[in-house]
């Protein structure tokens, strides 16, 4: 097992650790991998509804580990290293119905920026700072950064981040719409995880659906759009938890769902 990262499930909720402090959480190939790994347990696991990444220490993550990067390789090593094991996170998060919260402690620079911008969710410590840094070493986001994040704060603010690489602190990112909640450090996860508790509370298959009809509707059509909603509505007013929610709404009380 990769001590690297660390990982637990409590209360329905199951958390992800880049637990290198000392090298404020830069990650390795081996470490995406024993990450995505997680992720898939965690995708298969009906007692994880929720899951929370963050970072062990003062960092979030401060991209890949710069001290094994420009070794000798060829350009089709690079290539299949980036898209075989690096990118296996983004590509096992779109997989991944259930929510996913980025609790940022610290600083997400590069590759561990696009990491946040991966989740659904991002809720940072107001002593977090952001950085598309990649221009710095010559280089471009290789993990989704481009993708991500002009969808989420628009393309001009995003080629500024881009192309400047300038750090963006945590109150001018809840500012622009790149984290949801910017709070005091002490209170990052109070915050966090109350978030986590509250949809956990929630039914498991209507989060997941509303999660996954979103995503689909955001890069789909109106017309396509309400098609796939029709569909998914009419198939969550068969499911057991919706008859609870209907039952617990009406006597009052908290619902008791299953998953069903």
């Amino acid at each position: 097992m990769n001590t690297e990262i660390k990982s637990f499930v409590n209360d329905h909720i199951g958390t992800i650790i880049f637990n290198r402090p000392e090298s404020r959480n830069a990650f390795t190939l081996e470490m995406l991998e024993e990450c995505s790994k997680i992720l898939a347990a965690f995708r298969d696991d009906p007692d994880v509804r929720v899951i929370v990444l963050t970072g062990a220490g003062e960092s979030f993550c401060s991209g890949g580990d710069v001290k094994k990067m420009g070794r000798s390789t060829s350009v089709i090593q690079r290539k299949s290293d980036l898209w075989k094991r690096m990118q296996t996170v983004p590509k096992m998060l779109a997989t991944v119905d259930k929510p996913v919260i980025a609790m940022i402690n610290g600083d997400a620079v590069g590759g561990g920026m696009d990491i946040a911008l991966m989740c659904d969710i991002r809720v940072a410590s107001e002593k977090a700072r952001f950085s598309q840094a990649y221009v710095r070493l010559g280089l471009v986001p290789g993990d989704g950064g481009a993708f991500f994040l002009a969808r989420l704060i628009g393309l001009g603010r995003a080629l500024e981040m881009l192309l400047t690489a300038d750090f963006v602190a945590a109150p001018q990112a809840e500012r622009i719409g790149l984290v949801n909640h910017c709070v005091p450090h002490h209170e990052l996860e109070e915050k966090a995880y109350g978030i986590a508790r509250k949809i956990a509370a929630l039914p498991p298959l209507g989060v997941q659906t509303c999660k996954r009809l979103t995503y689909e509707s955001f890069q789909n059509e109106m017309i396509t759009a309400l098609e796939l909603a029709s569909s998914q509505a009419a198939i969550m007013a068969t499911t057991a938890d919706h008859k609870e929610a209907v039952s617990a709404f009406r006597e009052k009380r908290p619902g008791i769902y299953k998953g069903e």
